[in-house]
């Protein structure tokens, strides 16, 4: 792009970012009325989705939010929207759906405004959805692997009434790095896909290990848990996010996971360790709702052991009946330590997690550059 046109982007990417607080758009309103419009649109679209919209919903949502408060730095968006393209192969999308989901998008926005839809705004969010859409299509483009990868269910461990173990092979091998998370799909509920991080660090064998904690009345993770066989047949979608590029020489972690979402930082730190360590220190602090939900502190802990440059440190909502944890929410439990300014910080959990505590580190006086996450990880 010339610089004009650069600079025309970006003002009319700045007015559709605006706009969207401006008329006072609630995705939980705008998201069910887009999916009305582009089912109006393209009837044939609707057999690419569960039969439950809900989970959709709340995912579209978040994506939307935090796609919009990002389009004034276009650039960091760039990767998150390539990795989608890449990501929505698994859906069977293809090239020519991605106009007709323009158009849905921008005609429910109208609908939504009301008098308030001007003839400029539509041009901005025309102009923003086309950049939207190249940067997913050339993501998509750019991959020569599978849309997905057949596995089977090889070990299926059940830790308490909420949490199983399950280990995985796929057919093919996934090259992925630790830290990464894929979608999965399972016979339980076909077409609704769950993100899951695998919690170790990957294998030469191709097995993945996945922790999953039942969510929700008749979720994925909530069949995984109950019905999930050895000998099952799952599809795994690419893998996606970089937590891992966090981990750089010469700089101190801090590592925080609240419930499973401790399993990537578990991969990192595996993988840390068979690299022989680090001269770095790395903190870890490891959360849940109670004492015994704290499924993976033994493992951290056995590795701290082993590795002086770790620490663990175990934090709980509910105050034990033993001393031990601290207590309180690890967005409080963090923070009380002051600011961390002088190392890179690692955040993964379920989405409520991660908007607290980000914006507790924020606050606190950590900046932005040094926090990472990855923001739909869980649901």
């Amino acid at each position: 792009m010339r610089p004009e046109e650069t600079a025309d982007l970006a003002a009319r990417l700045d007015l559709a970012r605006r706009s969207v607080a401006d008329l006072g758009i609630d995705p939980d309103v705008f998201v069910p009325r887009f999916y009305r419009t582009l089912f109006g649109y393209a009837p044939g679209l609707r057999s690419l989705f569960p039969l439950s919209m809900t989970t959709q919903h709340s995912r579209f949502g978040r994506a939307l939010v935090h796609v919009v408060s990002h389009l004034d730095e276009p650039e960091s968006l760039i990767g998150f929207l390539a990795q989608l393209g890449r990501d929505h192969r698994k859906f069977d999308v293809r090239e020519e759906h991605y106009a007709v989901v323009g158009r849905a998008l921008v005609a429910a926005l109208a609908e939504t405004a009301g008098e308030a839809w001007t003839a400029e705004l539509a041009e901005a969010w025309e102009h923003t959805y086309g950049f939207l859409a190249g940067a997913m299509q050339a993501g998509a483009r750019s991959d020569a692997g599978p849309a997905w990868w057949g596995a089977t269910v090889v070990a299926h461990e059940r830790v308490d009434r909420d949490l199983a173990v399950v280990r995985v092979r796929t057919d093919e091998p996934l090259v992925h790095r630790a830290g990464q998370y894929v979608a999965v799909e399972t016979p339980q509920h076909p077409r609704l896909w769950r993100s899951l991080s695998p919690a170790r660090a990957p294998e030469r064998g191709g097995e993945l290990e996945f922790h999953v904690r039942a969510v929700g009345y008749g979720s994925v993770s909530r069949g995984i848990v109950a019905s999930a066989r050895a000998g099952d047949r799952w599809r795994i979608g690419p893998p996606m996010g970089a937590l891992d590029r966090a981990v750089v020489p010469g700089r101190e972690l801090l590592l925080i996971g609240g419930g499973t979402g401790i399993s990537p930082l578990q991969a990192i730190l595996e993988q840390i360790e068979r690299e022989g360590g680090r001269r770095e220190r790395a903190v870890v602090f490891y959360g849940a709702r109670d004492w015994d939900s704290l499924h993976a502190l033994d493992g951290l802990r056995r590795m701290s052991y082993r590795n002086p440059w770790l620490d663990v440190v175990p934090v709980v909502e509910e105050a034990p009946a033993v001393p031990g944890p601290l207590v309180g929410t690890l967005a409080e439990a963090v923070t009380g330590f002051g600011a961390w300014a002088d190392c890179e910080i690692l955040v993964s959990g379920s989405p409520a997690m991660l908007t607290s505590t980000v914006r507790a580190l924020r606050v606190a006086g950590a900046a932005p550059e040094q926090i990472h996450y990855d923001p739909f990880v869980t649901d």
